[in-house]
């Protein structure tokens, strides 16, 4: 077994646990900051170290990070509703008790995850591909906390110079993907999609194991220090695909309703707006990061990555969502649909 020590944050999430899988298959010794309250059943299952600590508090953080050699940053909250401060406690407050930690323990290297959402609702000029020097920070939406979140954490995990190596992913999927897949499956299921436009729109959706892949690649790479990367798909699938194939998979009748964007976008601001107004806990629905996520079309470029880290998407998108849906009718006890390995594999 390798003596380098890998720490990882936010190891009970989507992306977390798919780099804690892929380390430890390689060999890697793994130690994952879990929050108390946490089920860390999956990474004690793989043989990783779990220590118990929240990135709210310095000193539980440094104590995890003591003696690691490289810190995969995983960790954040990941959603698209909620109060600012619970946005900035995860993303804010923990990344500056991390990379103060990083700094005395004198870590090699900070594998810091962002996200493409850091450059707002810009639209680069027709035929271009946002790249990873576009500007960043400019059009959010009011009350799209996440990526200003994300934004302000970039700003302190780059305090560490070329010891920092920053990815942004796009849209994941994939097994113990705990947040998309049951919003996506529940709202067919109670018959409340429609296709934005035409459906034409090529998604940004990137299979998670697949950015885990890119971490590693970048966390371990020389060229990659102080480098940005983008881990995204650049266009595998449509939307109006990817709705067909997961009513196909669930026995559902495919949705023929479409709705303009713009009005949409609208509708959802009306919803989020009461939403405000009566203090709800939980997101309207729908969301307009939501309807902007499906309904957008795809711009970022992964050129970058590939010549530098040779990283590539490999994961089929039909494989992908089928174990995705596997995964999470066992992850609630329900039968899998008998249909999900034949609609799946339609996409390819």
């Amino acid at each position: 077994m390798s003596e380098k020590l890998n720490l990882v944050t936010g190891g009970t999430g989507l992306l977390g646990s798919h780099v804690v899988e892929q380390l430890r298959a390689a060999g890697e010794r793994v130690r994952v900051l879990v929050r108390p309250s946490s089920n860390a059943g999956f990474l004690e299952s793989l043989g990783a170290e779990i220590v118990r600590g929240d990135l709210e508090h310095a000193d539980e953080v440094r104590r995890a990070v003591e003696g690691a050699t490289i810190v995969y940053h995983s960790a954040a909250k990941v959603s698209d509703w909620g109060p600012w401060h619970e946005f900035e406690k995860e993303a804010v407050t923990g990344t500056r008790n991390l990379v103060e930690a990083c700094k005395q323990a004198n870590v090699g290297r900070l594998l810091h995850v962002s996200s493409i959402s850091v450059y707002g609702t810009q639209t680069p000029p027709k035929g271009q591909r946002v790249t990873e020097d576009y500007p960043r920070g400019t059009k959010f939406r009011i009350w799209d906390y996440y990526p200003q979140a994300k934004l302000l954490a970039e700003n302190i995990a780059v305090e560490l110079g070329d010891k920092t190596t920053m990815v942004r992913p796009s849209w994941m999927y994939g097994p113990r993907d705990r947040s998309t897949i049951p919003r996506m499956v529940k709202a067919l299921q109670e018959r409340r999609v429609p296709i934005i436009g035409d459906g034409n729109n090529h998604l940004n959706v990137i299979y998670a194991g697949d950015v885990a892949a890119g971490c590693i690649l970048a966390a371990n790479s020389e060229r990659a220090k102080g480098e940005i990367y983008h881990l995204c798909s650049e266009g595998e699938v449509t939307q109006k695909q990817m709705i067909d194939t997961l009513t196909d998979a669930l026995g559902l009748p495919r949705v023929t309703q479409h709705r303009r964007f713009w009005v949409v976008m609208r509708f959802a601001f009306m919803k989020e707006l009461f939403a405000k107004m009566f203090g709800r806990k939980t997101a309207p629905t729908p969301t307009r990061r939501v309807i902007y996520l499906i309904g957008r079309p795809t711009l970022f470029s992964t050129a970058k990555a590939r010549e530098h880290l040779g990283w590539q998407p490999r994961m089929p998108i039909g494989e992908g969502v089928a174990s995705s849906l596997e995964w999470y009718f066992k992850e609630i006890g329900q039968p899998v649909p008998e249909n999900v390995r034949k609609a799946a594999a339609a996409l390819g």
